[in-house]
């Protein structure tokens, strides 16, 4: 029978997109898009959100500043590593929110001991001095113990006791490499719960990261051996094979709360529209096959299913597509509709438009209509996620023509306005991508190096728009750019530039640039 659900115990959710998320190789955002992320993970209802790691730089500390000012419900977190320094510039990021939290953490397994050649004693020394200094500085202090699924039992014990004592409210077991199972997973939770003394009076919380697949399941069998916090990331993005899923727990609570009779305060139908928004600001497509948000996720080709699925649809979906934020219309635009039609197709799938940005999106908009005879929901999210931004201005493609064929090799004319001067050339290459990435190589010369290009076509038919992902590197400098066109190699040069005019803003704030600190796999 299933527990009622006013009686449930509640899971808060702690969002680390913007921080543990981040950290995946290519999926830095900039300011403008951590603010905007931060907003969408507050409106749809995260407790607790993690905002960055303010002593890594000066633009994550305005970042988490600046979000942290603007938070109308959830708790903004910093991360500090176990030194005062970090700790004070943590609380100087997140203390003008109205629910601040400061995150301080070591890595207490022998690997990790090893790197700044602590013993044991000297590392409990350590932890008691942070968590009390930062206890001092505010009222909600998390604690973790980094790489804690691969600490000795007994260790563990002795520094989360310290922890509690030293005043954390909420003390966090990250499986920090993604090497626990779901059995142990629970069995550590409910170790940690019976054996440390004064652990019934914080929080625990569990960190899995997705090495072996088994995020999600580790996060909820945590959960049911008594974890009350779930850290997750939008799209399971981050390092490695990346994090537990948000979509993913928050949807398994609500579809088997018979077995798993816990709450949280997500809004769900909310999640499909930040998935995209984080797909395309970090540059990581969603893959087709992902669970709930992925485009294949409520599609049904089988006969069998489709069948089934005609007769009655929970014959083979055991959630609704509207449960997550999916529109159930999909074909309704063209080239006759208008501006009011598009503002309220735009606010269907999620997103809210300025008066400006509707002009813009407008424009592109009859541009592409006029260029397609439908215009599916997945075409208006490739023109929401490739809206111009000012700021990447400098280089901007004029025109493009590329001759190419069987016999090569192939030919771009290309004219690109470099800081508003035009600059034209003509080059060769092998292909008609090639010789395009060659031509405004050719124009803006760059060490940049091309990390990745992703070509995915944004709906069925020949017509089908192609967005375009590219990320590039340069001085350990990695910037993604993404483009949509009907013409692969038109969204291919655009992406290119996109990437190139992102990196000369980095290169502009190089002194805030990530570099400055290493701290990969924290937590």
């Amino acid at each position: 029978m299933t527990q009622d659900k006013t009686s449930q115990d509640r899971v808060v959710i702690f969002d680390t997109t913007l921080r543990d998320g981040e950290q995946s190789p290519g999926a830095t955002m900039t300011h403008a898009e951590k603010l905007e992320i931060a907003s969408l993970l507050d409106d749809m209802g995260v407790d607790i959100i993690e905002a960055g790691f303010p002593i890594a730089s000066e633009g994550d500390f305005n970042a988490v500043s600046e979000i942290a000012k603007n938070a109308d419900n959830a708790v903004i977190c910093g991360l500090a590593r176990a030194q005062i320094g970090d700790i004070d510039r943590c609380w100087e990021a997140v203390k003008g929110a109205k629910r601040p939290r400061i995150h301080t953490f070591i890595g207490t397994s022998p690997l990790h001991r090893a790197i700044p050649n602590l013993t044991m004693d000297e590392m409990a020394e350590r932890i008691e001095q942070t968590v009390t200094h930062a206890r001092n500085l505010c009222d909600n202090v998390q604690w973790s113990p980094m790489d804690a699924t691969r600490t000795e039992l007994d260790y563990l014990y002795r520094v989360v006791e310290i922890a509690i004592k030293s005043g954390a409210t909420t003390i966090n077991i990250p499986d920090t490499v993604g090497y626990t199972a779901p059995r142990e997973s629970a069995d550590l939770i409910a170790k940690l719960i019976e054996n440390v003394p004064g652990a019934d009076t914080i929080t625990f919380a569990t960190h899995c990261h997705n090495d072996l697949g088994m995020a999600t399941a580790n996060s909820l069998a945590a959960v049911e051996a008594g974890a009350r916090q779930i850290e997750c990331t939008i799209n399971g993005l981050g390092e490695r094979a990346g994090n537990t899923a948000l979509e993913e727990v928050v949807m398994a609570l609500k579809v088997r709360n018979d077995i798993m009779p816990f709450q949280t305060g997500i809004d769900s139908t909310k999640i499909m529209n930040i998935s995209r928004r984080v797909a395309a600001v970090s540059g990581f497509p969603v893959q087709f096959n992902k669970a709930i948000v992925g485009k294949n996720a409520f599609a049904h080709e089988s006969g069998i299913h489709q069948d089934g699925m005609l007769k009655n649809a929970e014959t083979f979906e055991i959630m609704r597509p509207e449960d997550v934020g999916l529109s159930e219309t999909n074909l309704v635009m063209g080239k006759h509709s208008g501006r009011a039609a598009l503002r309220d197709k735009l606010e269907q799938l999620g997103f809210e438009v300025g008066d400006n940005q509707l002009k813009d999106v407008f424009v592109r908009f009859k541009a592409l209509a006029d260029r397609k005879k439908e215009i599916f929901d997945d075409d208006l999210i490739a023109l929401m996620r490739t809206s111009s931004d000012p700021e990447d201005e400098r280089l901007k493609i004029e025109k493009l023509a590329v001759r190419c064929g069987t016999e090569g090799p192939q030919v771009a004319d290309l004219v690109m306005t470099i800081d508003g001067e035009r600059h034209m050339t003509t080059q060769t290459g092998d292909g008609p991508v090639d010789a395009t990435f060659n031509a405004v190589k050719a124009l803006f010369p760059h060490d940049a190096r091309l990390q990745l290009y992703q070509v995915h076509a944004v709906t069925e038919g020949t017509d089908a728009q192609a967005t375009v992902s590219v990320r590039m590197e340069e001085a350990g400098r990695i910037v993604t750019g993404q483009s949509a066109d009907t013409d692969t190699v038109v969204a291919s040069a655009k992406a290119y530039v996109h990437a190139l005019n992102r990196l000369l803003v980095r290169r502009e704030k190089s002194g805030t640039d990530k570099a400055e600190i290493s701290y990969k796999d924290v937590s």
